[in-house]
């Protein structure tokens, strides 16, 4: 911060990209277990620091994560109970195991959904009827 309090515009871009980076960290459990294990999620300046967090919820900010399950994670650790489970080792393999479950359905349903519009799209350029050229 500058001597008056206020950041300048490279501060402020700085910080946006180290938030930006650190909250989609969010989305790996392992690394949430990681913190648990190295206690953060009891020390009240971090638990504080996830709340103010919270604004990457917004669409305003929320459009630059590449990875939205961090939001959901970001949520999760709002509760207390979640803080104290996820040090668990077990636990994080488990959500872990649930993420690789939902994307490899997600895909999969992802690209039939894909095919059957590019099918409908094929059928519906197959049956319009061809202009004629007058002479």
């Amino acid at each position: 911060m500058s001597t008056r309090g206020v950041e300048t515009d490279e501060q402020q871009r700085i910080r946006f990209q180290v938030e930006l980076e650190f909250v989609q960290c969010f989305a790996n459990p392992n690394y949430l277990h990681f913190l648990a294990q190295r206690g953060y999620f009891k020390d009240p300046a971090f638990v504080n620091y996830i709340k103010y967090l919270q604004y990457w919820k917004e669409p305003a900010y929320a459009k630059y994560l590449k990875y939205p399950m961090c939001l959901h994670f970001l949520d999760l650790l709002q509760y207390e109970h979640f803080r104290k489970e996820i040090v668990n080792g077990q636990c994080a393999r488990f959500i872990d195991d649930q993420q690789i479950l939902h994307w490899q359905h997600y895909t999969r349903k992802r690209v039939k959904l894909l095919q059957s519009q590019a099918e409908k799209h094929m059928m519906t350029l197959q049956n319009e009827p061809t202009p004629q050229k007058s002479v």
